[in-house]
């Protein structure tokens, strides 16, 4: 996790290719000419230490394989990913029921080094706050989920400028030639954020009528179904079929919350949740920005800098969504998110 040896891909690919391979048949195919056939040794074992890798059997019968958690964590290239068309992709089409039970509960998704630049850029947040009146951090905590609303609902095809959305946050006026519902997309949102700052402990623990309460101030007046899907959805830009089981869905939510609440780390579990909601996609509408709200929930109640996403692109937010659902691949999320933190503990408060 974090920066990985070169050797590592060339490993990896190969084993893609050819589970069950020998240390052996590793070294031949891979690194022979780049290191020593005891440096391969041991590197093999750091990969299996490391959960990396997996291996069956022993001595001269070890055999090896690529592990669950390195799919998952292991950086793929978007821009490289994505020159191949839909159609043309290699992909998981299924939910994949193990992800939330018997994998993401095991590993870590962030490396110690990541979590370090994190937790650096929280205590520069920490020492900013402590140092505003609590006016001041009111209006920079308002600018923030202004913010937040506008690229939120900018993602899920709102037109609304970012300006516009503040007039109409601000003042209550409606921008023209935008529709109705544009505008009350955004004060929904608006709402939703202000429920969450009164009480961010109202996520602790993680409940599914929590999660969907928050969906149903986000989707009021919008002609949107409450509670769980009855129905099929699709996503567009990817051929992953999310779950079109009312009870298999209620279950893979119960298993989400199950996992958020076991997990100890705080931005693990704001990451985690914004992932898997949209993951899972638990309604006909408004997935990614109930899973916003509540990543951002769990950032508050733990004492940790809000997100608002403001500069993140659009597509690009896409594209690492569409990765994570067609592969179970945190790696360009996660730059995202990171990236996305450091740019609110810098520009506001």
């Amino acid at each position: 996790m974090g920066k990985l040896n070169p050797d590592i891909h060339l490993i990896v690919a190969y084993l893609n290719a050819h589970p069950g391979s020998s240390s052996k048949d590793i070294y031949d195919h891979t690194v022979a000419k780049l290191v020593s056939y005891i440096t391969l040794q041991r590197l093999l074992k750091e990969l299996v230490i490391k959960d990396f890798l997996s291996l069956k059997g022993s001595g001269k019968g070890t055999r090896y394989f690529v592990s669950d958690a390195y799919q998952i964590i292991y950086d793929i290239d978007l821009e490289y990913y994505f020159k191949k068309e839909i159609d043309e992709r290699v992909i998981r089409k299924n939910f994949n029921h193990e992800l939330i039970k018997n994998i993401l509960n095991k590993i870590n998704v962030f490396a110690p080094e990541e979590l370090e630049k994190l937790n650096n850029l929280q205590e520069i947040y920490r020492k900013k706050t402590s140092k505003l009146k609590k006016a001041e951090y009111k209006a920079d905590l308002e600018r923030l989920a202004i913010d937040l609303s506008w690229k939120s609902s900018q993602i899920e095809g709102n037109t609304y400028s970012l300006l516009e959305t503040e007039r109409l946050l601000r003042e209550k006026q409606t921008a023209s030639g935008r529709t109705k519902d544009e505008a009350v997309m955004l004060i929904n949102h608006k709402e939703a954020i202000d429920f969450i700052v009164l009480d961010p402990t109202y996520v602790k623990p993680l409940l599914l009528s929590v999660i969907e309460s928050i969906h149903s101030i986000l989707i009021k007046e919008l002609g949107i179904d409450r509670n769980i899907r009855k129905r099929n959805v699709g996503i567009s830009g990817t051929n992953y079929r999310p779950l079109d089981n009312e009870f298999q869905i209620k279950e893979a939510m119960e298993e989400l919350c199950a996992l958020i609440n076991l997990k100890q780390n705080p931005f693990e579990k704001a990451f985690l949740v914004l992932l898997l909601i949209s993951y899972i996609q638990p309604f006909n509408d408004g997935n990614k920005r109930t899973a916003g709200i509540l990543s951002n929930a769990i950032l508050m109640v733990n004492q940790l800098c809000p997100i608002s996403y403001r500069t993140v692109d659009s597509l690009e937010y896409k594209k690492a969504m569409v990765l994570f659902y067609e592969q179970n691949n945190v790696s360009a999320f996660k730059k995202i998110f990171m990236a996305q933190f450091e740019f609110a503990v810098n520009t506001y408060f």
